[in-house]
């Protein structure tokens, strides 16, 4: 299943409500875990980004759609990036 690293900031209204993360952090599980996937790692951080979660989730497209359904709430903004397993890096730099 592919493998996503989703960075997150809060916007201004996420801020304001910062007491509703943990809530909106266990939605956030429930909503990939409702679509197939798993949280593998959720960090709340400090520094550029204010968490940083990486998950599984079936396609691009349900990655996408999960996404920018929480950005539209408007608490956060997310920057994803798609990775690969060791492995499975491994076996497309053999085929180069």
């Amino acid at each position: 299943m592919p493998q996503y690293a989703v960075l997150v900031n809060w916007t201004e209204e996420g801020v304001r409500s910062v007491k509703k993360v943990p809530q909106r952090t266990e939605q956030f599980r429930t909503a990939i875990e409702s679509s197939g996937g798993r949280v593998l790692a959720f960090l709340h951080t400090m520094g550029t980004y204010d968490a940083v979660a990486t998950v599984e989730l079936p396609n691009d497209d349900v990655a996408n759609e999960l996404l920018l359904r929480f950005g539209s709430q408007g608490f956060c903004r997310t920057t994803t990036l798609k990775g690969w397993s060791t492995g499975d890096f491994a076996k497309l730099a053999e085929r180069l």
